[in-house]
């Protein structure tokens, strides 16, 4: 145990972020650089090393929590890294991006705050990168098998990590033309910078993995072709297909999915474009969908000089804290404010959108509205509340509803889809054909990058067994049964 006592002395603190008079002025990182180094070492001294660790349980990759926090607090930077890498690909990733499930089942969280176990990791990480403590780890020898992985996600990237280190020759596919998935054009460079991808990738390259940009399986090259080419094929393409509003005026110019708008503002930051072909400069937007996607939105509204923004969400506003259906350690559905919120708009909820209006040459104009209720389990409209809010350009973040069907790489593998429109697989990661199999978001459905990652080493565990007899390849054991995964 680190500290005996510090759960009882050390009250929680978290990383400073910037003014938000300073950050929306630029699309750097939110957080104040190196603000957590003064404080990190006390935090990871608020760990108990419980008897019984719930926080693993909370975190699909099964983190060993206790024990990096025990280095941390120690200042045993090096450690901390091997015992954090030991489950974790890719720790400044969820770091920065995951919404911390081990955090909601700290023991602690029971009558305090939780360990700030997301800060600690993140520490951790950075600190290894800039002491040298990461670096690519080849394989000892090859296998003489070879690997496609479609999608450059994090589930994809993990596959092709831990399958390039077992010595099987891995390339990975990728239909955009950077490596990253929505990790590059679907996260705003505010909340993490593409140099953390970049560095990664580079350590890929180093340990052989091979990377194919601007390849769509299905379209530039078809499945029979890809399965002759290869022992195995792992499927990690994401759940990109947008869930949409099919209401009136859905169709006016101005009125665009989350994942259209978004890529546009990364690119401008890559230095493909000078200005976006999608701007929120001087406009009223408007957000519709209330999760991490549309707080993305919202940030990124700001950046661009919108001239208001309106996130807009059908549920009830959630409590600020737990309610008897969501216990200790489940993963609560609380109120949260982002970093993009601080920055500033307005949330609305319990409403729902009737239609959209234009002007004449067919630009949105305004977003009506109606405010909504649960009766008798049903969502039901209030009578006599319809309004209208303008909207000069919207975006619909409402989540997604499965795997890219498109392009025909589902039609063409002849996949088998289970009720949700994923990817069905078996406890292996295996789908109906054989050595094909599925990771991530297209076979789970739209989920978190802690399970995008965690569904990665667990594929590619399958695949090593699958072409090798046996694998020894560490991975968690996941749930893979709808039942279990919903």
């Amino acid at each position: 145990m680190a500290d005996p006592k510090g759960f009882l002395t050390t009250d929680r603190v978290l990383a400073r972020t910037r003014p938000t008079t300073e950050r929306v002025r630029d699309w750097n990182e939110v957080y104040v650089p190196g603000s957590l180094l003064p404080v990190i070492s006390k935090q990871a001294g608020r760990c108990m090393d419980c008897g019984i660790p719930f926080c693993h349980n909370g975190c699909p990759l099964g983190n060993l929590i206790p024990e990096w926090n025990d280095y941390a607090y120690r200042d045993d930077w090096q450690a901390a890294s091997e015992r954090l890498h030991a489950t974790n690909n890719f720790p400044e990733f969820t770091g920065r991006l995951c919404p911390a499930p081990c955090e909601s089942a700290c023991v602690l969280g029971i009558n305090q705050a939780p360990v700030t176990i997301k800060n600690v990791e993140v520490t951790i990480i950075d600190k290894a990168w800039e002491s040298g403590d990461v670096t690519p780890q080849p394989p000892e020898r090859l296998s003489g098998k070879t690997v496609a992985v479609i999608g450059s996600g994090p589930a994809g990237l993990a596959a092709a990590q831990q399958l390039t280190r077992a010595g099987h020759t891995v390339a990975v596919y990728e239909r955009a033309d950077r490596v990253g998935g929505l990790l590059r054009y679907g996260i705003p460079e505010f909340k993490m910078e593409k140099r953390h991808i970049n560095r990664r990738i580079e350590q890929m390259r180093a340990e052989g993995t091979k990377f194919r940009t601007e390849v769509e399986i299905g379209r530039d090259i078809d499945a029979a072709k890809l399965r002759r080419r290869y022992d195995a094929v792992v499927i990690a393409a994401g759940a990109t297909t947008s869930r949409d509003l099919p209401v009136p005026g859905r169709d006016l110019k101005g009125v665009h999915f989350a994942m259209e708008y978004l890529p546009m503002a990364n690119k401008v930051q890559e230095g493909d474009l000078t200005v976006s072909p999608i701007s929120a400069e001087g406009k009223h937007v408007v957000v519709i969908g209330g999760g991490d996607t549309g707080a993305d939105c919202v940030g990124t509204a700001h950046r661009q000089g919108a001239a208001s923004v309106t996130q807009l969400e059908i549920m009830p506003r959630p409590g600020e804290e737990r309610n008897a259906n969501q216990p200790w350690p489940t993963f609560p559905m609380l109120y949260k404010v982002t970093s993009a919120h601080e920055e500033g708009g307005e949330r609305v909820y319990s409403v729902s959108t009737t239609r959209f209006e234009g002007d004449e040459d067919g630009n949105v104009q305004w977003l009506h509205l109606v405010e909504v209720e649960f009766t008798d389990g049903k969502l039901q409209q209030k009578p006599g509340t319809e309004r209208r809010i303008p909207a000069q350009l919207v975006t619909l973040a409402m989540g997604f509803t499965g795997t890219d069907r498109q392009n025909g790489l589902v039609e063409q593998f002849g996949l088998e889809l289970d009720d949700r429109g994923n990817v069905a697989r078996d406890a292996d990661y295996a789908t109906n054909v054989p050595g094909v199999f599925v990771a991530g978001d297209a076979g789970r459905g739209q989920s978190l990058i802690v399970w995008a990652i965690a569904e990665g080493r667990s594929a590619a565990r399958g695949v090593d067994r699958y072409l090798t007899g046996s694998s020894t390849l560490p991975a968690p054991v996941l749930p893979t049964d709808r039942a279990l995964t919903a």
